[in-house]
């Protein structure tokens, strides 16, 4: 493998107690980053702050969303084919008489004005990230007993269809999720106390077969090079925790650590934009002060 080259690490943005859970999307010309904000890692008040920038250095918020009923967390962006930016994130309700936690969609023209939340999915179940493939797809695993993770599509961003249960058994959670050319779905599933897993499954998605990924590992991220190569970013919990970049082996399923990002503590749960070769990596960390939001450049030498 060639080695990952780390260009630049700043923090772009430490103005609440806890900041932390990012997605990064490139959209209108420009960087994207969504966190969530509150007093404490759980805590009831947590929103989404929305940050802009045009270059990557300098860093603007442009919205903040919140719910006067919910903790917001685990903020998620798509771009649907029309260009429409969307937003998805699980609110983890204050009245809990029905049930605790609902999943949303937010949708916006321009990532400053964003629609009322349009609850989506099954109550208890969390959606976890929006992958497309012809249609919208997203994993969620339920919260409770008893443990599975779900399988949804969607053709409006708005209702979402259960596909098929693709996984139970033990405590997994956190997704991500993406689609090859040739239609093959790929997942990066954490599990706890347990190590990951990697999937795979070929249309309509309803078998999927699993690997171990030889670690344990928290809030994946991953993407697939223009090579063809798998990329995660993920939380390691051996001799350190951390947010590190790992290379995915798709024949065994195991992860390699390619560059550990300047992390500690409460850290991780990436959001990663590649452009040419220059990958955009977005992360909270703990290892400075507060928790803060960093932003990491990374040069990824392609192979022919």
């Amino acid at each position: 493998m060639t080695s990952l080259i780390l260009q630049s690490v700043k923090n772009i943005w430490q103005q609440a107690p806890h900041n932390a859970f990012t997605d990064l999307i490139a959209f209108n010309g420009a960087l994207w980053c969504v966190f969530r904000e509150g007093s404490d890692h759980i805590s009831p008040d947590g929103a989404f702050r929305i940050l802009q920038s045009s270059n990557g250095n300098q860093w603007h918020s442009v919205a903040l969303i919140s719910m006067p009923d919910a903790d917001l967390r685990d903020a998620k962006f798509s771009l649907t084919p029309a260009g429409t930016l969307l937003l998805l994130g699980a609110g983890a309700l204050h009245d809990r008489t029905q049930h605790s936690h609902q999943s949303y969609i937010w949708q916006s023209d321009d990532g400053i004005c964003w629609s009322e939340p349009q609850p989506v999915g099954e109550p208890n179940i969390w959606l976890w990230r929006m992958t497309w493939q012809q249609k919208l797809y997203a994993l969620g695993y339920k919260v409770g007993q008893p443990r599975f993770v779900r399988l949804y599509n969607s053709t409006d961003s708005n209702s979402f269809t259960a596909v098929s249960d693709i996984y139970s058994g033990s405590y997994a959670n956190e997704s991500a999720l993406l689609f090859e050319n040739d239609g093959t779905a790929l997942c990066l599933l954490r599990r706890d106390p347990e190590h990951g897993l990697f999937g795979s499954s070929q249309p309509p998605y309803t078998d999927w077969h699993w690997q171990d990924s030889g670690c344990r590992i928290g809030g994946p991220q991953c993407l697939q090079l223009p090579d063809g190569r798998l990329l995660a970013c993920v939380r390691l919990y051996d001799d350190k925790v951390r947010a590190s970049l790992c290379w995915i082996d798709r024949q065994t399923g195991k992860l390699s650590e390619a560059l550990s990002l300047p992390s500690g503590g409460d850290c991780s749960y990436a959001g990663m934009v590649l452009q040419g070769t220059k990958l955009y990596v977005s992360y909270y960390s703990s290892h400075e002060t507060t928790t803060a939001i960093y932003l990491a450049v990374v040069s990824v030498p392609l192979v022919n």
